[in-house]
């Protein structure tokens, strides 16, 4: 099958690192992946086994995430945007896939809704249309006007063969935080999470002891980062070790340091995965595959979902993850130096848990599920 996985993470970078994951389980069978990606590049995240197409960048200001900013920081302009379309036709002529996946759209993205509707055209008006499926996580952020899943669905419906749903239904369904009609559900393939296999603990032992605190690859996080460096103060019998996300991590690492805090900073690491079985404990939001990481790791957790903006994506999933031994929650509105250093202590005390029971082969199941489909449509 020839693949391609057009995918824009706007913040962090996590829409592009389950789209990667994604795109290396298509390729392991020897299929050929391209990833479209409109964000900005994340040199901290695996490419194997996959083609980039890069597209003009984007990111959103901040958590507005209609103000759309481009290579050098100025708001898109149309032409910008033209660009990025131009492409995107010329990427998926050329290609031909066997099979497109878009990743959150349309379920999100709206602000892209112009460029994706370019892409899906072009792609019924190849010769031999593809499969096309939409790729989402386990939690979507609720549509805050009945319209956008009205939107959603007429979307689904005209050009979708199939919904893949990041998550173990046992634990997470769709209709947690997304209307789901009798259209959709009838359109709906639960594949389990998807990540990458668990990492085996670092091989020198990094990490080993220490409170972890991390908010993922892109450039947010400062508040948690800023109460875990007065937090250590309260803890100082534990080594702290801050790992700082995005393009400008040294800049803000700068601006952060203390040195009245025993707490060490240093740039997000490609190891982290490594490092969490060795930690005493961890501290972070509650993204997606930062989620997953601490399920397969079992390390006793510290959960500071990210809730600007009126986001709550975060806050549902830690709530679902919170009856769970080893994982305290804090809002981040009211959380203090003290407020964590007590969530620490009393989650370090927790019973350990249990690493099975989840299914995490979702981009291997969404191979499957894809080949399956793509037979029934060409039989």
């Amino acid at each position: 099958m020839k693949v391609l996985i057009a995918v824009t993470h706007l913040l962090g970078t996590g829409h592009l690192s389950r789209a990667l994951t994604l795109g290396r389980a298509f390729s392991r069978p020897g299929h050929a992946v391209t990833v479209i990606s409109g964000g900005f590049p994340a040199p901290q995240l695996s490419l194997e086994g996959v083609q980039i197409e890069q597209l003009p960048p984007l990111r959103s200001d901040g958590v507005a995430f209609t103000r759309l900013l481009g290579e050098g920081g100025e708001v898109a302009d149309e032409a910008y945007l033209a660009r990025r379309v131009h492409q995107l036709e010329t990427v998926v002529q050329a290609r031909e896939p066997d099979v497109l996946i878009t990743e959150l759209y349309p379920f999100g993205r709206r602000a892209l809704r112009a460029e994706f509707r370019a892409l899906l055209e072009a792609a019924k008006a190849l010769p031999r249309p593809p499969l096309i499926l939409s790729s989402i996580r386990d939690i979507l952020a609720p549509p805050s006007k009945p319209q956008k899943a009205v939107d959603a669905d007429a979307m689904i419906e005209r050009y979708y063969d199939g919904v893949l749903v990041h998550s173990d239904p046992k634990a997470t369904r769709l209709e947690v935080s997304w209307p789901v009609s009798d259209m959709l559900a009838a359109k709906l393939h639960y594949t389990g999470y998807v990540a990458p296999p668990a990492a085996a603990p670092h091989p020198d032992g990094v990490g080993k002891g220490e409170i972890l605190v991390s908010a993922g690859g892109g450039s947010v996080g400062d508040a948690l980062y800023a109460c875990a460096i007065e937090a250590a103060k309260e803890m100082p019998d534990y080594s702290w070790r801050i790992l700082v996300g995005g393009a400008d991590a040294a800049v803000r690492i700068a601006e952060l340091h203390d040195p009245s805090s025993p707490a060490s900073l240093e740039p997000a690491r490609s190891d982290f995965r490594a490092m969490l079985p060795h930690a005493a404990a961890s501290v972070s939001m509650c993204g997606y595959n930062t989620a997953l990481d601490l399920l397969q790791s079992g390390t006793p957790a510290v959960l500071v979902p990210f809730d600007a903006g009126k986001e709550v994506e975060q806050t549902l999933r830690a709530k679902s993850l919170s009856p769970l031994p080893g994982f305290e929650v804090e809002a981040a509105a009211t959380l203090t130096p003290a407020r964590l250093a007590t969530a620490l202590r009393r989650v370090m005390q927790d019973t350990q848990r249990s690493l099975d029971g989840f299914e995490f082969d979702g981009a291997g199941q969404s191979v499957e599920i894809a080949a399956t489909l793509l037979r029934g449509q060409r039989a």
